[in-house]
């Protein structure tokens, strides 16, 4: 088979890696890929929105499968376009990726089926948020960009001016352009965050092993919110009786509620969860791989990815045996120092020949690019240093020591990733 995977980022190495070990794959095609993924795939110069060059050349080559990985074209219905045409494809049609691309369509529909969430607002009129928030006693208040905003379209508010001023950011200056023409208000919810993965074929859930992602820049959750500066998996904090509980009130809940709603899902629903005193709530749901949360799951997973896509394409994912290692994974985001606001691009990158041959070490590439023979970073994420471990401990450790076989010019990182564990 001929796989076509569509996407850039280090999410999309990780799916590639995976692909790579099926015995059902000959060739990986990705577009438009990076400078890691094509060393296992041949990279197309199509970029990921170009839904109908892509469905053309999945046509042209005989595409047995595509692998969508990006949140946008998901949203953007590339789905759709494929599935007119006859071609095999995995992920959510857009009216059901709207479960990410909507905070207010999701928050409605946890509303709406009493699937646990914080409480909320939706507004599509500035004046009426700002008048909203002057009747709230209780700070800090969480602000919400409706839209995708490449995971930093969320403020936490302090107070009331800040919140004020966060409103005027989002709805008014558009900071994250059309995703804040409307905004979700919700209650800030705390306690420790855990992000489960699933696949989905429109009836059965299949969950994953259980992550923690790190979203501020800087050590101890200080800093700008990011598209994630590292994960770790299991988490020690998704004990049996939570699972037992999301399991029966948020999982197969969100997929029923879907199915209802007339807006079948099949793919990934990420859920992005807050282990409260109350009880587990949904923070947000993704329609896609989390990323760095693919680094640290999919090397994990004893199945063949193939296998489990296409039983989520063919409805039979009842009769898959999802399983995971008996192991921990740690992954280290190496960014351009910067991040997430201005950071220089093009700068020449050591150290990837330490990783040959090293079992259960990984560099999967999230920024990079090749320039004038030779690896460039080429984003705010550069890197993401996956290792395993026996344990959670070990994992870390070894995930660490394993960013020290990289260097390049103003490389960063946090240096807590994991942190937590010690605490559990």
């Amino acid at each position: 088979m001929k796989v076509l995977i569509v996407g850039s980022g280090g999410r999309e190495h990780a799916i590639a890696s995976s692909v790579a070990k099926s015995p059902k794959v000959d060739k990986i095609y990705c577009a438009p890929g990076n400078a890691g993924i094509a060393e296992l795939a041949e990279c197309v110069s199509i970029g990921a929105m170009e839904f109908e060059k892509l469905a053309d050349f999945a046509q042209e080559n005989q595409i047995g499968l595509t692998i969508v990985g990006m949140d946008d074209p998901l949203v953007g219905g590339i789905v759709d376009v494929f599935e007119k045409r006859g071609l095999a494809v995995f992920g959510p049609r857009k009216n059901a990726a709207i479960l990410e691309g909507s905070k207010a369509f999701s928050k409605d529909l946890m509303k709406k089926y009493h699937i646990p969430t914080a409480a909320y607002e939706n507004f599509d009129d500035p004046k009426k948020a700002l008048d909203y928030l002057k009747t709230q006693a209780k700070f800090p208040i969480v602000l919400k960009a409706d839209g995708l905003a490449l995971g930093k379209g969320v403020l936490i508010c302090q107070d009331l001016t800040e919140a004020e001023a966060g409103v005027r950011e989002i709805m008014e200056d558009k900071k994250f352009g059309n995703a804040g023409n409307t905004m979700v208000i919700e209650e800030f919810m705390t306690g420790r965050e855990v992000s489960v993965l699933s696949f989905v074929d429109g009836k059965t859930i299949k969950t994953m092993t259980s992550a923690q992602d790190h979203k501020r820049a800087c050590d101890g959750d200080q800093g700008l919110n990011t598209g994630g500066m590292g994960t770790f998996s299991p988490s020690p904090f998704y004990t049996d009786e939570v699972d037992a509980f999301c399991r029966k009130y948020i999982y197969q809940a969100t997929v029923d509620a879907m199915a209802k709603e007339g807006r079948e899902f099949k793919g990934i629903i990420f859920f992005g969860l807050m282990l409260t005193e109350d009880g587990p709530k949904v923070l947000e749901y993704n329609a896609r791989f989390g990323d760095p949360e693919a680094q640290v799951v999919l090397p994990r997973m004893k199945n063949d990815i193939i296998e489990v896509m296409e039983a989520c394409i063919n409805g039979t994912l009842d009769q898959v045996d999802l399983q995971f290692e008996d192991n921990a994974a740690v992954c280290v985001v190496l960014a351009s120092e910067g991040y997430p606001v201005k950071y220089e691009k093009g700068i020449p990158i050591q150290g990837f020949e330490n990783f040959k041959d090293k079992d259960g070490y990984y560099c999967f590439h999230a920024g990079t690019a090749f320039k004038d023979g030779q690896i460039v970073t080429n984003g705010g994420r550069v890197l993401g240093i996956t290792a395993k471990g026996k344990d959670l401990k070990e994992a870390r450790k070894n995930a660490y020591e394993a960013t020290e076989w990289i260097q390049f010019a103003n490389k960063y990182m946090r240096h807590d990733i994991g942190k937590a564990i010690d605490e559990a």
